[in-house]
């Protein structure tokens, strides 16, 4: 995984043996120089359109920038190409994503997320992205995922950010047998859906204890 710290401690090193200051880098990127302290303290990481400027001023090579945070092969190769500017990147493994996903902005996750919509995810790694990415994006992966037996603890921790398509997609699941009744204490919807679906016998009378105390322990 990513380490800024890491990252931090070698730009640090690369400043200082350039006899440089903060400030003086930082107007060189064109950021703050608390900018700079919180790069070098691992406490944030640059814009990834930063690493090749930075690179030119070090005379270092992109790769070796970017391996000063330890990343993966994967990781490695992503960050590579947002850095160049590349628009088309597809990557299958979800893991190479996750390591990374507080680095990069919400659009640029998103597009990478569209290569792994068509392979399934498995929940307990959409609940590891779920935080960095656009509803429309957790939604897409959402309907590709594993939930085929989703704990209720993985669901606590997804469902917050889940948008209203996401939780139709929760109860049609629900619904069709896919998902034990008793996860109704995660879904938000109109409850005359949960009404009609007991009297129908689609779902069993306790669903509705069940739906309308969500917020006591069942």
């Amino acid at each position: 995984m990513f380490d800024p710290f890491a990252f931090g401690t070698y730009l640090a090193r690369l400043r200082k043996a350039a006899d440089m200051t903060q400030s003086e880098l930082g107007d060189r990127l064109m950021v703050t120089r608390q900018a700079i302290s919180k790069y070098e303290r691992g406490d944030s990481f640059p814009d990834i359109s930063v690493l090749i400027p930075l690179a030119e001023i070090f005379s270092v090579s992109l790769d070796d920038l970017i391996r000063a945070g330890t990343p993966v092969k994967g990781e490695q190769y992503i960050l590579k190409q947002i850095a160049k500017g590349e628009q088309n990147i597809m990557t299958e493994q979800i893991n190479d994503l996750i390591g990374i996903a507080p680095l990069l902005k919400p659009s640029v996750l998103d597009k990478l997320s569209k290569g792994l919509s068509t392979h399934g995810v498995d929940i307990s790694h959409l609940v590891a992205l779920a935080e960095y990415l656009s509803e429309d994006a957790t939604i897409a992966l959402i309907e590709k995922a594993d939930f085929s037996n989703p704990s209720p603890e993985l669901l606590a921790h997804i469902a917050p950010f889940f948008g209203a398509d996401s939780h139709l997609l929760l109860l049609n699941s629900i619904m069709e047998g896919k998902l034990d009744w008793h996860l109704l204490r995660f879904v938000r919807c109109d409850g005359s859906l949960i009404e009609a679906a007991v009297i129908q016998g689609v779902l069993p009378w306790e669903a509705l204890d069940v739906f309308y105390n969500k917020y006591k322990s069942v």
